[in-house]
């Protein structure tokens, strides 16, 4: 009775989803808050939380926190089963089937390989189990969506970029490093980039960068340097802070002075650092904690049987569904000119610790101290 009272809910949500918001008011807020006997209204619920990597700081330190103090507000008690992938998909493949076997009510998913998953994301929607597609948008039926405005993102990384170049734009080359392929959000990001940077500058060398690995990254942009020549490089979009680490390290090897502009995403500390040294010119600051609320109010909806029109600001079409309820949050760029206003005023990073040892003076000069 437990997993075909899960399916039936799961089910009218979508139903009521296509019907449209005219269904919503206080009728459906009768209906939620009437129950049904199942234990999801009356008892303790399980959530399932997988996430894909922890190359990248922001899922340890922030997310998986963020997510995990959300549901238990939302719904105390509740039992968080929390895995990582570590990047990979067969991994992740496992841990939903785990997932499944432990009779999760609710799944939240940050999927290693979109497409590959497909598969796994249909056993738990089979098995009555709902699925929130957490950051990256997983293919198959999946019951939510939150994220940011990907394309946007990609937009606002080659808008710093040109201004960044000013009139010397077409004077030179970028290189253009992207992120992995197995990501769609990386697709999303490389073409809001190319809808700026198109017939504005010269792209000399472009990789997809293999993983989003900072040490994959470093190796591309030297390949880049060989391929192009130090002469003519005039900027690098590099889709996150990790890779734009390991281009810098690059571009410092081959004796680049001034560094070109280079572009980042995440705020991640280091990422922060190398803005307030000049030696990064940007990244893409991405507030987690509406994300990461938004997926832990969907998750702990469905897990009760509950629509999510109330927290859904939209929907989104995948390559296999349409229509997905979704929360997408616009980004910001970061510069020195606005990191207290940001990620300092947000709590994401002190002023201590991005100005710690060697970056104490560059930060006085930045005016952070």
């Amino acid at each position: 009775m437990h997993t075909y009272l899960r399916r039936a809910a799961v089910a009218l949500a979508a139903v009521t989803m296509t019907v449209g918001i005219a269904a919503c008011g206080s009728a459906d807020e009768a209906d939620n808050d009437s129950g049904s006997g199942d234990k999801k209204n009356d008892g303790p619920l399980t959530i399932g939380l997988l996430l894909p990597e922890d190359q990248t700081a922001r899922y340890e330190d922030f997310d998986r926190p963020l997510i995990e103090k959300k549901i238990e507000e939302l719904a105390p008690g509740t039992k968080v089963i929390y895995n990582n992938a570590k990047q990979d998909a067969t991994t992740q493949k496992q841990q939903v089937d785990t997932m499944i076997t432990q009779e999760v009510d609710a799944l939240i998913l940050d999927a290693v390989d979109y497409k590959s998953v497909a598969s796994s994301v249909k056993e738990a929607d089979d098995a009555g189990i709902p699925v929130v597609a957490y950051d990256r948008l997983a293919e198959g039926p999946i019951s939510g969506y939150t994220s940011f405005d990907n394309n946007k993102v990609g937009q606002v990384q080659a808008e710093s970029l040109l201004e960044a170049l000013g009139d010397k734009a077409k004077d030179g080359e970028v290189v253009m490093l992207n992120g992995s392929v197995t990501d769609p959000n990386a697709a999303m990001f490389k073409e809001g980039a190319h809808s700026v940077l198109d017939g504005k500058v010269k792209v000399g060398k472009e990789y997809d960068v293999k993983e989003w690995k900072a040490e994959n990254a470093n190796s591309d942009m030297k390949g880049a340097i060989s391929s192009v020549g130090k002469d003519k490089i005039i900027g690098v979009y590099a889709a996150n802070d990790g890779m734009a680490g390991g281009a810098i390290t690059a571009l410092k090897a081959a004796d680049f002075d001034p560094l070109p502009p280079v572009t980042g995403q995440d705020a991640e500390l280091a990422g922060v650092q190398r803005i307030v040294t000049g030696e990064q010119y940007m990244s893409v600051y991405k507030p987690y904690k509406p994300e990461a609320d938004a997926a832990a109010e969907m998750a702990v909806k469905l897990a009760r049987g509950e629509k999510v029109d109330s927290v859904a600001t939209g929907t989104v079409d995948s390559e296999s569904e349409q229509g997905v309820p979704a929360v997408l949050i616009d980004p910001i760029a970061l510069t020195t000119d606005n990191i207290e206003e940001t990620v300092v005023k947000d709590g994401l990073w002190t002023i201590e610790e991005i100005c710690a040892g060697k970056f104490a003076s560059a930060c006085k000069d930045a005016g952070l101290q």
